[in-house]
């Protein structure tokens, strides 16, 4: 198989090698899709706690092609997706059933090679069989909308709710998707990229701000009313937790779901939040929602087709990694199959 193998910080590999191997208890699956993540950049960039070398990518679909003698609940030939998150079961927030936060979590694509090649390993715990009716590029997506549901959750989402959300990339426009469906009253997106502002419109936005060319934090509170009942923080940097404070309804909620770099620093009044009765969460992972995730594919709540903007085979690793970073791209995904003469 081909894998793109990251083997120090910025040093990107495509090698030919074996397909690995199964343990008792793993499931090895012949990768489908496997979906680009920012997580994926700081790996690449040297910024997780990765030993390298390492197959980075987590966000994985395939079919199952060995299973270990003591795997059950699948068998060959079984569409499946991956939790790529695991934690130990031991230690304190573990026995909490806080497993997000566990204190020894590895993941695969991260601590363990992942799905940017031909074949992928994992946990049998870790991974789950996907129904008919949802398709194998489309259970790739399941991660990143678990992650999503996990922070609804933390934001006590409910129909009817207001949304504005800041950014318009693949996790804003992936929220986007779920509150609307999920019966907010209406959703505002504000991105400076046209071509994603249109597309959020067409996934279902009431309304739109560009907030290069309009006072953004006046155009929020203009197009909620007043503000938002709960306002999703999709881009990660100072200036949009910023404007998310300040753009939320009194007693209404932020949750800063963008991953912010560990250095940088926002400007928040606390006398605001005081004032306001804001509540201020944070989101990580995806905690218990992997299995709604697939529901929530399978029930149509989100559409992957609408967003996926770049497609590459293995060999092209280093390009898609290149190409979601750009302001072009909403959702890159690698798909194996296609250094496969005659598949899809």
């Amino acid at each position: 198989m081909k894998a793109a193998v990251l083997t120090a910080p910025r040093a990107l590999q495509i090698d030919d090698r074996a397909a690995p191997s199964v343990g008792p208890d793993d499931v090895l699956l012949r990768v489908h899709t496997c979906g680009v993540c920012g997580t994926d950049s700081h790996i690449f960039q040297g910024e997780f706690l990765v030993k390298f070398p390492v197959v980075p990518g987590h966000e994985v679909s395939g079919s199952v092609e060995e299973v270990g003698e003591n795997v059950t609940h699948v068998r060959p030939g079984d569409p499946v997706t991956v939790d790529p998150n695991i934690h130990c079961g031991v230690c304190r927030f573990c026995r909490a059933g806080k497993i997000n936060l566990c204190e020894n979590l590895t993941a695969v694509g991260v601590n363990r090679d992942g799905g940017f090649a031909g074949y992928c390993r994992a946990p049998a715990k870790q991974v789950l069989k996907l129904p008919e009716n949802v398709s194998l590029e489309a259970g790739a997506f399941a991660e990143p909308l678990a992650c999503c549901l996990h922070g609804l959750d933390r934001a006590r989402f409910e129909p009817g709710m207001s949304v504005l959300i800041l950014g318009g990339g693949s996790i804003g426009q992936q929220m986007l998707q779920l509150v609307k469906t999920g019966g907010a009253r209406q959703v505002v997106l504000s991105e400076p990229m046209e071509n994603r502002r249109q597309l959020a419109l067409a996934c279902g936005a009431d309304h739109v701000i560009d907030p290069l060319h309009e006072n953004a934090i006046k155009a929020m509170r203009e197009a909620t009313g007043g503000g938002a009942d709960l306002t999703i923080e999709c881009v990660g940097r100072p200036q949009t937790v910023e404007q998310a404070v300040k753009s939320t309804l009194r007693g209404g909620t932020v949750l800063l779901f963008g991953v912010s770099g560990p250095e940088d620093l926002a400007k928040i009044h606390p006398y605001e939040v005081f004032l306001h009765e804001l509540t201020i969460v944070g989101s990580f992972i995806n905690p218990f929602t992997q299995s709604r995730a697939i529901e929530a594919l399978a029930a149509g709540r989100f559409d992957p087709s609408k967003i996926i903007s770049h497609r590459y085979p293995v060999a092209g690793f280093g390009e898609a990694l290149e190409q979601s970073r750009s302001r072009d791209a909403v959702k890159v995904v690698v798909q194996p199959a296609k250094e496969e003469a005659g598949r899809d």
